[in-house]
């Protein structure tokens, strides 16, 4: 990210707002595929596009694929009647004898044509429905995709390189899907018309099929210039779409409304998004000049192509090479293999415009799946005796240095272990690498002597309750922000233990509908808790899973002192059956502990009782008597 400068301050008045920063979406996989695409490389991948789409279409609703590709033999079928029927009526028409009598000789041929376009217009609505059948699946199938392989790689891998902006051109690729059986659709169904159009033409005189290709030859070329310049554009504005869209969320969640209007951040959070909004259009106005101009050109040179081919009709007819009934049928059969091929130019270029979006979900997918956790398949089985780190090292992506650097540590069944130091410290990242959230760059962390490289993650997760600084507050029923889906028993009676542990039965009682209640206030019927509630709730969910491993990282940093007591209590209650670990900066609390250990710069520098610490002259009896002196 760099900086797009800032205005400078008045003399006479407050500066102006700062601009957003210039978002570069950059790396290796920020390369537009489509800049050096040629019209030649539109028709050697579209094959492979359409085999894509098909994939994708089968995996969701066989019988709607089915459906779809008989409506495309039918409409083949009908084209070549039509024509067929059509050069039959023409030669009646225009023969020789009475009006009444051509008439009767061709009604048996517009009959014919007459029930092949009823039949096309049946075989259009019942391909209609297969898309309106096929397309939700198919996009609620990529849609899903995206979110499992994100929840699936391993943690770290949100703060690697540009993970969230390719997270944000996958998204598009997800919005496509929505068009994508509707391109396939229409491409292959002009496809199927053009070959009969031109079949019929080849057999009226083979001058016509050259002609054809250069009068919409141009427009393919367009079509694929104009696809380059719009997803030239897309990539341009990759990153400033993804910061508009969370700058978007936080303004307008109720979530953060307090925090919005009392800072007075209305003002420069409407400027803000409205400095990225005309950034982004600035991208696709400033390219304006460049479509239009490739969409003259295409026109012109397309064009005179046309008017080429009207003219070599009209000299075939002329000259006698043709008779009046077969020009006259040419003229039809022109005008149908015309247009079914402007539409295969421009829809085979939907299709390869919309594969370049799906190629980046693809992509993406196949690196979350790359990054997906593999650690083998060994399980932890309960009851969880002792949890060691051996010189345990770790490096968020990015960083110059280890947020762990070279920790042991080893913690047993029945003890409290109290995690001190300093902001950026690396106490929850501690937190994250006992949990295997992350897994160490350097040394091992094992529960029960199993190096958690080589287990099951989810056998270590179903051991562990982990209350975060940051939890989430669920837009979900009170019963399900405590059990998170996973009830252990047919009935409430767990849930009602764990919330009365953290004091906070009384309160759910109070609810409208008790355990039943949805909290999201945003949502109509819904209630809201406060902000040291939230908290309880967060930390009876921990709680209910009753865990070999509880970790607790400020879990009392919002609460009054009756709460944050009464989860003191409880924690200290239930110490004896699990490993407990407790991460403050609440130094009092650490009194609770067995055993306190303080962070500085990812080590671990001092250790021992509250006590022993609070006299030994460190950075814990520096903090505690900071603590005291306010």
């Amino acid at each position: 990210m760099t900086s797009a400068g800032a205005t400078s301050a008045s003399t006479t008045g407050p500066p102006a707002p700062p601009l957003p920063a210039q978002m570069n979406f950059c790396g290796r996989h920020s390369v537009n595929p489509l800049g050096n695409t040629s019209f030649r490389d539109l028709c050697s991948r579209l094959p492979a596009v359409l085999a894509g789409v098909a994939r994708m279409a089968w995996k969701a609703d066989r019988a709607s694929v089915v459906l779809l590709v008989a409506c495309q033999l039918v409409t083949g079928v009908v084209a070549a009647v039509l024509l067929t029927g059509t050069a039959h009526a023409m030669q009646a028409v225009l023969g020789a004898g009475a009006v009444s009598h051509r008439l009767r000789e061709a009604l048996p041929a517009l009959l014919v044509v007459a029930g092949a376009a009823s039949l096309g217009r049946v075989s259009s609505a019942l391909a209609q429905y297969g898309e309106r059948r096929l397309t939700p699946p198919v996009t609620t199938d990529a849609d899903t995709a995206l979110v499992e392989g994100v929840l699936r790689v391993e943690a770290d891998a949100y703060a690697g390189e540009g993970f969230a902006d390719r997270q944000e051109a996958a998204e598009m690729g997800v919005a496509r899907t929505h068009v994508m059986i509707t391109d396939a659709q229409r491409f292959m169904s002009a496809l199927i018309k053009m070959v009969t159009a031109c079949g019929v033409l080849s057999v009226l005189h083979w001058m016509m099929l050259p002609l054809l290709a250069l009068a919409v030859l141009p427009s393919g070329i367009g079509a694929v210039l104009m696809a380059r310049v719009d997803y030239e554009i897309h990539y341009a504005n990759v990153s400033d779409r993804n910061v508009r869209q969370m700058t978007r969320w936080w303004a307008t969640t109720p979530k953060y409304t307090d925090e919005v209007r009392a800072n007075s951040m209305t003002d420069y959070l409407l400027f803000w998004y409205r400095c990225l909004s005309e950034r982004i259009d600035r991208r696709t106005v400033e390219a304006a000049p460049r479509t239009l101009r490739i969409h003259l050109g295409a026109s012109l040179i397309g064009g005179v192509f046309l008017v080429g081919t009207w003219a070599g009709l009209a000299w075939l007819a002329g000259t006698g090479r043709v008779p009046p009934a077969v020009a006259a049928t040419a003229v039809v059969a022109v005008q149908t293999a015309l247009a079914a091929l402007s539409q295969v130019v421009m829809n085979g270029a939907a299709c390869f415009h919309t594969s370049l979006y799906l190629a980046d979900m693809r992509t993406f997918l196949i690196d979350t799946d790359a990054r997906a956790s593999r650690r083998g398949g060994a399980e932890i089985e309960p009851p969880v005796e002792e949890i060691r780190l051996d010189d345990v090292t770790f490096r968020y992506p990015g960083k110059d240095r280890p947020a762990v650097d070279g920790v042991s540590l080893t913690l047993r069944r029945g003890e409290i272990l109290a995690v001190v130091g300093e902001n950026g410290s690396g106490k929850s990242t501690l937190t994250r690498l006992l949990t295997g959230v992350y897994l160490a760059d350097k040394g091992r962390v094992t529960w029960n002597g199993s190096d958690l490289a080589g287990v099951d993650p989810a056998s270590v997760w179903s051991c562990a309750g982990l209350v975060p600084q940051i939890f989430a507050q669920w837009p979900l029923r009170a019963r399900e922000n405590v059990t998170l889906g996973q009830p252990r028993t047919h009935d409430d009676a767990p849930v009602w233990d764990a919330v009365g542990a953290v004091g906070m039965r009384a309160a759910i009682e109070k609810l409208p509908d008790g355990l039943d209640t949805l909290l999201a206030r945003e949502i109509w019927g819904g209630a809201e808790l406060s902000g040291g509630q939230w908290q309880r709730l967060a930390c009876s969910r921990a709680l209910y899973r009753q865990p070999e491993l509880l970790i607790l990282d400020e879990p009392t940093s919002q609460m009054d002192p009756r709460g944050e007591h009464r989860i003191f209590e409880e924690i200290k209650r239930i110490a004896a059956d699990r490993v407990t670990v407790i991460v403050t900066h609440q130094l009092e609390n650490t009194r609770v502990a067995d055993r306190v250990i303080v962070m500085e710069e990812g080590r671990i520098t001092e250790q021992g009782r509250y006590e022993d610490l609070a006299a030994g002259g460190g950075l814990f009896a520096e903090l505690l008597k900071l603590a005291k002196a306010r």
